[in-house]
């Protein structure tokens, strides 16, 4: 028989059945009877320095474990701030759950303190947006949640927690641990796509999505392995393969490797496991041409509302990932001596791509960005969790890097800035016993950089490189080629991050050289082991090296001969 509970014990209560463990967020009055709550349960609770920095670790937690990221913000402010984090799990497809304090409900619809309508500003950005105004009805509220952001195409819920519900008390039992729900392929369905497979002559599979996990992804390697077909990932879905995988041959996002995107474009059928086909992925809807792909065209999603939304597929399958590797691995081998010559080429053109640049040389360049990934990839486990945000410096990390397989990617494929610390600190949390290394922008840094405090507070060990060339480079870039020599609102004065560093109680330096950056990574990594504690690396390096094929001259002259 069920006890008589505050709301906020019945908030805390349900997290619990739902297997929560941690938690991340910042305080705030308005869910004052949680935060109590809170104090007699075994969740952890991470608090965080600002709510975006908080929803951004709570993206990276759904991210590297597949269940819901939590997260805990006040209202009004706390709502908008934590609101980026929101828009990039719908975009990544993300389960999260944001919990948001609200104004009682008899305050409500008077434009209370911070009051917001949370179903109207969230309702474009989450799967489902609601507000639980009766206490009994929390748990299965909470139960709900759970279900919608972990069923179909995963992705964000909000829910918002009146003052005078979460004081309230209730006599309610408790649910039943959530299920999720994926679809499955049919036999039918199996057998169409194996006949479309089965008369190709130039296949190519691509990944991305979520919702995988390791099996699954070890399921669909082998099924390329066995059938001879090359394995491409989506934007920022490159850690679904083991880069060393004999038929891995690149992301398909942006900066392609030119012959990778021709090679698609000269596919005669592509399956697509997984990804949205976004306008990343899809070169701008040019690589694969929309609605109707000159390609023949497999389209696999877990969200049966994603497939016909953009391509109209030669076929689509409404399946989760589990599933359609599950069904594959079971598929006899088809006769490949079609396509089979094709991976070592495309292999071949991939580490051609991922060699190092001419522009260091040419440019006299004094740090060696390009080295600096090497370096990494030489002293760092297969394990290493690799987290960036947005931004040009992120290319070092995505052509550059490769990924150990499942779960040592983390990046937003909304584009987010500030997304690079908040993720590294989370994934130093979930998993302390692995390597963390955070590639940050200078820009990027500054704008989530203050939860370096929140790692160091939790002894959260990463390694954070921060790329300073003291401007906003992508803007700067886009800015040399459509309107050549007229810099404006891309400068930065940037701080001295690694004293900066120090002042949180990391470990910080300057690199101004190659040579300075091994044995600077061999402290880093040092420190982290020994305390337990995050180390910074500055990268100080001319910032007219703004991508590996092209200087800002280069771009400059470019868009002036072009008569812009």
């Amino acid at each position: 028989m069920s006890i008589s509970r505050s709301g906020g014990q019945l908030v805390v209560d349900a997290l619990q059945v739902h297997g929560v463990e941690l938690i991340f967020g910042v305080p705030g009055e308005s869910y004052l009877p949680v935060l109590d709550a809170l104090h007699d349960s075994k969740i952890r609770f991470i608090i965080n320095r600002q709510e975006g920095g908080a929803a951004f670790m709570a993206d990276a937690y759904g991210k590297l474990t597949g269940q819901p990221g939590i997260c805990f913000v006040t209202r009004g402010p706390g709502a908008t701030n934590a609101s980026i984090g929101v828009h990039t799990a719908y975009q990544d497809s993300t389960p999260m759950i944001l919990f948001i304090g609200q104004v009682g409900n008899d305050f409500v619809e008077r434009e209370a303190f911070q009051e917001i309508d949370y179903r109207r500003m969230f309702g474009p950005m989450a799967k489902w947006v609601a507000q639980i105004d009766r206490a009994e009805r929390i748990p299965e509220y909470i139960a709900r949640a759970f279900q919608v952001a972990t069923s179909g195409r995963p992705g964000p819920v909000v829910l918002a927690l009146p003052e005078d519900c979460l004081a309230a008390m209730a006599q309610v039992a408790d649910t039943r641990h959530y299920t999720p729900v994926q679809a499955s392929p049919s036999a039918t369905q199996l057998s169409q796509l194996r006949e479309h497979l089965a008369a190709a002559q130039r296949p190519l599979v691509l990944l991305g999505g979520t919702s995988w996990d390791t099996l699954a992804c070890q399921r669909i390697s082998d099924f390329a392995k066995i059938n001879h077909l090359p394995l491409a990932c989506a934007f920022r879905f490159q850690d679904l393969v083991d880069n060393a995988h004999p038929n891995y041959i690149g992301d398909v996002g942006i900066g392609i490797n030119p012959k990778l995107a021709q090679r698609i474009k000269d596919a005669d059928l592509v399956i697509a496991i997984g990804p949205r086909l976004g306008e990343m992925t899809t070169g701008g809807y040019t690589v694969l041409e929309a609605p109707i792909a000159k390609q023949k065209l497999i389209h696999i999603h877990s969200d049966a509302l994603e497939l016909g939304r953009v391509y109209q597929a030669d076929m689509m399958i409404n399946s989760g990932m589990k599933e359609i590797a599950e069904a594959l691995s079971t598929m006899a081998p088809l006769d490949a001596s079609a396509w089979q010559h094709t991976v070592a080429q495309a292999k071949a053109d991939l580490q051609a791509w991922q060699q190092e640049p001419a522009i260091f040389a040419q440019e006299n360049a004094p740090l060696n960005l390009w080295q600096v990934v090497q370096t990494i990839q030489a002293n760092t486990p297969d394990d290493t969790i690799i987290t960036n945000g947005a931004g040009n410096y992120a290319t070092w990390a995505h052509r550059y890097y490769r990924y150990g397989g499942f779960r040592t990617q983390l990046a937003p494929t909304s584009g987010a800035m500030g997304y690079s610390v908040p993720s590294g600190v989370a994934a130093k949390i979930v998993h302390p016993e692995r390597t963390v290394i955070t590639f940050a922008g200078d820009g990027e840094y500054m704008m989530n950089g203050q939860e370096l405090a929140t790692a160091v507070q939790y002894k959260a060990g990463l390694v954070i490189i921060v790329f300073n060339n003291g401007m906003f480079g992508t803007i700067r870039m886009h800015q040399e080629k459509e309107f050549p020599a007229r810099v404006s609102g891309t400068e930065l004065h940037n701080p001295d991050f690694a004293a900066l560093a120090r002042a949180y109680g990391a470990s910080g330096e300057v690199v101004n050289s190659t040579e300075e950056f091994a044995p600077a990574l061999a402290r880093a990594l040092a420190h982290t082991r020994q305390y337990q504690l995050p180390a910074l690396i500055e990268l100080r390096y001319d910032g007219n090296l703004i991508t590996p094929g092209a200087s800002l001259q280069t771009l400059r002259k470019m868009a002036q001969d072009a008569g812009k």
